[in-house]
């Protein structure tokens, strides 16, 4: 069984925006700046979307630590 196109992306989207926050946060504590830790998050929110859509998209072609679904009968 494999993950369509839409739901890998849906789950960069809502992984991204959860990274982000973690991003921005960090970014503050480390240059107590506001507005540069707001750009850094800006800048890897799209970045990154792209590079998990890509990475879930070929993990998705590779069979490792999968198993194949058992028949629920058989004749």
């Amino acid at each position: 069984m494999s993950d369509k196109a839409h739901r890998s992306l849906v789950k960069a989207i809502s992984w991204r925006l959860t990274g982000t926050i973690d991003t921005v946060l960090v970014s503050y504590l480390v240059s107590g700046q506001i507005k540069t830790a707001f750009a850094i998050g800006f800048v890897e929110l799209f970045t990154k979307i792209g590079l998990y859509y890509a990475h879930e998209r070929v993990w998705n072609r590779i069979s490792f630590g999968q198993a194949k679904p058992k028949a629920d009968y058989q004749i």
